[in-house]
């Protein structure tokens, strides 16, 4: 009898697709072990009509997948790794990191206007605190809405609500085949990415060599190591849903290049900078950014953030 290795998954078609990506990559590698998908309903996906940011609790889109991981339910969870908490429970570990798609943000318009082109007070739909932020910051005059759902759920309603144009992660248009929706892909100098965005990760129970093992041909080493800065910086500072962090690390001729952003809601204040060392010091470069930019306001911006936040 073959052995039997169980993939959890949330249920989404975008979860889906990259569940199957990772099933099929281990399939061809070890042709004599079966691989199957379990989908798991998280808390984040069952919540849809409130907005994350109102919501504040880590781990809405991986809090079941763990617990499955940790009964042993299931062999390896893969995620997003922009819904990957930065502190993993004890006994779990993110075991291999894939090769990240192109990170940044996208804009969906109806009319086909890019960001620059978007009548005034064009009215833009967004699930993210972090996205809402930069575009304010970048164009004051927008009206920011609230969008929650899948892909699919925010595509519709693009329509439904009237909206003149839709702020998604390019990555999950890409991998479900909807390039030929993008009006314009964001440039990073008007809109950082969610810190791991992009990027799918594998998290398995630490003790388990077999699986742990398997999967390591899949790990991508120059998407490890940014993302590692990333996350880095948003422990250090602290982040979640409620408060705009954004972040981008890039591996070029062997040196780490992070650039880190926190802003407020309302995107009036905006703190950025950059940082580059070698990429063996992902972790220390990722704290070093969040000291820089809490040196320069980031701190009094998060402090406001909480408040504003424990009083809603």
């Amino acid at each position: 009898m073959k052995r039997e290795i169980v993939i959890g998954t949330r249920e989404s078609r975008l979860a889906m697709w990259q569940a199957r990506w990772v099933l099929e990559r281990l399939q061809a590698l070890y042709p004599h072990v079966c691989f199957t998908l379990r989908g798991i309903k998280t808390r984040g996906d069952r919540i849809q009509e409130v907005a994350l940011s109102k919501i504040g609790e880590k781990g809405l889109f991986t809090k079941e997948l763990e617990l499955a991981l940790q009964q042993r339910e299931i062999d390896l969870a893969v995620h997003s790794m922009k819904d990957l908490p930065t502190s993993l429970p004890d006994g779990l570990a993110v075991g291999a990191i894939c090769p990240r798609e192109h990170p940044g943000d996208v804009l969906v318009s109806r009319a086909g206007h890019t960001l620059e082109e978007l009548p005034h007070a064009a009215l833009i739909g967004t699930s993210s605190t972090r996205r809402a932020a930069q575009l304010r910051h970048y164009r004051p005059d927008l009206r920011v809405t609230p969008v929650r759902g899948n892909v699919t759920t925010r595509l519709r309603k693009l329509e439904e609500l009237g909206l003149d144009a839709l702020v998604l992660a390019y990555a999950g248009l890409h991998r479900l085949g909807l390039d030929h929706l993008i009006t314009q892909r964001i440039p990073y100098r008007i809109c950082l990415p969610a810190v791991g965005q992009g990027a799918i990760g594998i998290e398995v129970r630490a003790g388990d060599g077999e699986v742990l093992e398997m999967i390591r041909l899949l790990d991508d080493p120059p998407t490890r190591a940014a993302v590692t800065a990333e996350r880095s910086f948003l422990r250090e500072l602290e982040g979640g849903c409620q408060v705009p962090v954004g972040a981008l690390g890039e591996v070029k001729d062997g040196c780490l290049i992070l650039e880190g952003m926190v802003a407020t809601q309302d995107g009036s204040q905006l703190v950025r900078d950059k940082i580059s060392g070698p990429v063996e010091q992902a972790e220390s470069l990722g704290r070093e950014l969040a000291a820089r930019l809490m040196a320069r306001g980031a701190g009094e911006i998060l402090q406001k953030a909480r408040q504003e936040f424990d009083q809603a």
